[in-house]
């Protein structure tokens, strides 16, 4: 099991910044890859941002490339999500997962955290 918690949202203005974190424990950490989702009030929850287990491979959904960055920290078991110009429409729960490989369904999912981005 790979428990997993999301820190870091909160209400930020428009054009602003936030950094989301998502702390892992259980099994090692830098087996899984890790994934950044978020589900925005009355929609599907979407990919956001996929790392692999050493960080050589990176993917983005389009509507964040180039303003979201996703990192992590296999020393400290955490993943972030760097996320510059906000928009309104980037308001939602952001979940952190954690998948086998990088083709694999997410097998662990973190609890959430809300992010609201005024206009």
């Amino acid at each position: 099991q790979v428990q997993l918690v999301e820190s870091g949202g909160g209400l930020v203005q428009a054009g602003g910044s936030l950094r989301l974190s998502c702390l892992a424990s259980g099994r090692p950490f830098s087996n899984y890859a890790m994934d950044w989702f978020r589900q925005a009030p009355g929609k599907e929850r979407e990919f956001v941002a996929r790392i692999s287990t050493g960080s050589g491979t990176i993917s983005y959904a389009d509507s964040v490339k180039g303003r979201f960055t996703i990192s992590r920290d296999n020393a400290k078991n955490t993943v972030y999500l760097q996320m510059n110009s906000l928009k309104p429409e980037d308001t939602a729960i952001y979940y952190c997962a954690a998948r086998a490989d990088w083709f694999a369904e997410p097998r662990y999912w973190g609890q959430g955290t809300q992010v609201t981005v005024s206009s």
